[in-house]
C-alpha cells in the first residue's frame, strides 16, 4: 500500500519547507499556473475532491492580488517571492538570510522570505511567535481585506494565499508547542475557514487541542465537518470526544472501531511500545508510523483528561487485551511532538 506523506508541520517549517518555484517566465498567478495544478490534481498527484477542483476553478476565474499593482510593483512582488523560494531551498542558513534579505528590499510584506529570516534569527520561543505573527500581518497586508473576504471559503488552491497559510500554520503549531493552546486555537479555525478543504492537515493538531482544553461541543463540531475523515487521529479523538460528552456506550463503540482502524495506538498509550525520539514524515494507513502521529496529535489530550486514561485502561482489560502495569502509566505518554520542534 503507498504510503502517505505524514500530515504535520514542525514550528519552523520555512528551513526545511519544499521549493515551489514557478515555471521560467511565468508568474505563479497566471492562467497558465493555475491550469498546470489543475492538471496535476486530476493526475493524482494530490489529493483532489470535488470541492477542491471547484475551488480551483474558482481560482482560475477570479482575480488576482496583482491585478491591483502597477507593472513594477507587480514584478518586484513576483522577483521577491522566488528569491524567498530559492531562500527556502539554500544549502546553507548564510545563503538563506542573503537571499530573504533581497526578497524584503525587493517586497517589505514577502511572507516567506519574513518567515525564512525569523526561522534563522529567533532566539526564543517568544521571539519566533512573535516573528511568526508579523509574517502572518504582512501577509494580510499583502492579500487586502477585500481580497480575503471575497475569496474566504477557497485559500490554498489560490497560489497567492499559500505564503500567507504557510505562516498561519507554522504560528499555529509555535503556538501550540509552547502550550498557548486558545490562541493556537483561533489560528487553526482561521485557517478552517478560509480554507475548508484542509489540504494542510490542520485539523488533526486542532482536534487535540479541543480535547486537551475540554471543548468537547469544539471537538464534536470538528469530527462532524470531517465525518468522513478515516484517519487514526479522527478514530482515536472519536473516543475521547465521546467519553468526555457523557456518552460511554458510544464511547466504547468508538473505541471498538479506533482499534480496527490502528492497533498500534493502544501499545503506545499503553506504555507497552515505546515512542520513537522523531515523528515519521511518511505513514500508512493502520501502521506505527501513523499511530506515532496520532499520539503527537492526540497525547496531550489523553494525559491532559486523566479520568479517560483509567477508563481506557478498564477498557482495553475488558477487551482481553493486556494493558500496562498500572494506570499510572497512561498519564506518562510522553508527546513526541514536544521532542522534535
Amino acid at each position: 500500500m503507498p504510503k502517505k506523506p505524514a500530515r504535520k508541520t514542525p514550528a519552523k517549517a520555512p528551513k526545511t519547507a519544499a521549493k515551489k518555484k514557478a515555471p521560467a517566465g511565468k508568474r505563479p498567478d497566471t492562467i497558465e499556473a493555475l491550469k498546470e495544478q489543475f492538471a496535476t490534481l486530476l493526475q493524482g498527484q494530490d489529493v483532489a475532491t470535488m470541492s477542491d477542483l471547484k475551488a480551483l476553478m474558482t481560482s482560475l476565474q477570479s482575480s488576482s492580488v496583482a491585478d491591483k499593482l502597477s507593472d513594477e510593483e507587480a514584478d518586484a512582488r513576483y522577483q521577491a517571492q522566488e528569491l524567498a523560494f530559492d531562500a527556502m531551498g539554500a544549502a546553507s542558513e548564510a545563503e538563506a538570510r542573503k537571499l530573504a534579505k533581497r526578497a524584503l528590499r525587493l517586497d517589505p510584506d514577502c511572507v516567506d522570505a519574513l518567515a525564512v529570516l525569523i526561522d534563522l534569527e529567533a532566539r526564543t520561543p517568544r521571539e519566533l511567535i512573535e516573528g511568526l505573527q508579523k509574517a502572518v500581518a504582512a501577509g494580510e497586508r499583502s492579500l487586502g481585506e477585500q481580497f480575503i473576504r471575497e475569496n474566504k471559503g477557497h485559500f490554498w488552491l489560490m497560489l497567492d494565499t499559500r505564503p500567507y497559510m504557510r505562516a498561519l500554520q507554522t504560528l499555529g503549531e509555535a503556538l501550540r508547542s509552547q502550550g498557548i493552546r486558545l490562541d493556537a486555537i483561533k489560528v487553526y479555525e482561521k485557517m478552517l475557514e478560509l480554507n475548508p478543504n484542509d489540504n494542510q492537515g490542520v485539523r488533526d493538531p486542532l482536534l487535540g487541542l479541543y480535547l486537551e482544553t475540554g471543548d468537547v461541543e469544539g471537538a464534536g463540531r470538528l469530527l462532524k465537518k470531517y465525518k468522513n475523515d478515516a484517519s487514526a487521529t479522527f478514530a482515536w479523538g472519536r473516543v475521547l470526544e465521546r467519553f468526555l460528552a457523557g456518552d460511554v456506550t458510544r464511547a466504547k463503540a468508538a473505541l471498538t472501531v479506533a482499534r480496527r482502524v490502528n492497533r498500534h495506538m493502544e501499545l503506545y498509550l499503553t506504555g507497552q511500545t515505546p515512542l520513537p525520539d522523531e515523528l515519521p514524515d511518511l505513514y500508512s494507513p493502520g501502521s506505527k508510523e501513523e499511530a506515532v502521529l496520532c499520539v503527537s496529535f492526540l497525547g496531550g489530550a489523553w494525559v491532559e483528561q486523566q479520568q479517560v486514561c483509567a477508563w481506557l485502561f478498564d477498557q482495553l482489560g475488558a477487551m482481553e487485551h493486556k494493558p500496562a502495569v498500572s494506570k499510572e502509566s497512561l498519564m506518562k505518554v510522553p508527546v513526541p511532538g514536544k521532542k522534535v520542534q
